[in-house]
């Protein structure tokens, strides 16, 4: 999906909304900054697989939708701060029955028996 598709008035509303959080890191990053704020290293602590330019890529990303606000304070060295903003929070908790719809799902796999291979 591209982003475009997040400005499209002529898409239905959850593919504006999948558009919006849509990548491997994104969801992570809501879920992280629903607790406060945090700079970019505790984000990067938390989620030592997402690399650097990744996480400056979505949180400059997810900044331009209006979903994350940036403080930089004028200290030396410079001090960012990330939070997530009014409507990112919206966004957040919308996004809670979709999370616990999806572990229902998971611990329905879990409880599945393993179909055995087919020879």
């Amino acid at each position: 999906m591209t982003r475009s598709r997040a400005v499209d008035p002529n898409v239905c509303g959850v593919t504006a909304a999948i558009s919006v959080i849509d990548g491997k890191w994104k969801t992570s990053l809501l879920w992280l900054l629903e607790a406060g704020p945090h700079r970019p290293a505790e984000l990067r602590r938390r989620l030592p697989d997402l690399s650097e330019k990744v996480l400056t890529q979505a949180l400059r990303e997810m900044e331009s939708d209006g979903l994350v606000h940036r403080e930089v304070h004028d200290v030396l060295p410079l001090k960012t701060v990330y939070s997530l903003t009014d409507f990112g929070l919206r966004l957040s908790e919308a996004l809670g029955p979709v999370s616990d719809w999806g572990h229902e799902r998971l611990d329905r796999m879990a409880a599945e028996p393993a179909e055995p291979p087919a020879l």
